[in-house]
């Protein structure tokens, strides 16, 4: 069993009220092998919401407490993030998943990359506040991108 982004299975959850639903992770829902979920939402951000970006190096200096969540008008949303990540952890654990898949490039769910902090639309190398977390808990987490390159 997998979690995975709900953005990714048609839910409006992402900043912007909008989805990047992908028929491939649909699939996996409907054949029972993924339950969508949405950290940014289980953290108490409602959609649509200001785009936020980690300032600070990435998701595991966030969990440290080394490096913050700041919407674009500078609200600082670290705890909602921080939140989201450990209800991801939960329902990872209630329901027996081993992986999630997750939305590229996203403060939360980015695996391999993630926005600079400059809301220029510069990406850096880092994981998102979630992905680092379900990480450093034993949870695989794979990049949606890479993952529809790898099965599509």
């Amino acid at each position: 069993m997998m979690i995975i982004s709900a953005c990714l299975v048609g839910f409006n959850t992402r900043y912007d009220g909008k989805n990047s639903f992908h028929v491939v992770f649909e699939d996996l829902v409907k054949r029972g092998k993924a339950i969508p979920f949405c950290p940014e939402q289980a953290g108490g951000l409602p959609t649509p919401r200001m785009p936020s970006e980690i300032i600070g190096e990435g998701g595991h200096e966030v969990i440290e407490g080394k490096a913050k969540v700041l919407t674009r008008d500078g609200k600082d949303v670290t705890e909602n993030f921080l939140k989201g990540a450990r209800e991801a952890l939960k329902l990872a654990t209630l329901i027996g998943a081993d992986t999630a898949i997750l939305k590229s490039k996203s403060p939360s769910c980015g695996c391999k990359y993630i926005y600079d902090g400059r809301f220029c639309g510069a990406l850096k190398k880092g994981m998102g506040v979630t992905a680092a977390y379900l990480k450093s808990h034993g949870i695989k987490v794979i990049d949606s991108d890479e993952y529809l390159n790898e099965f599509c």
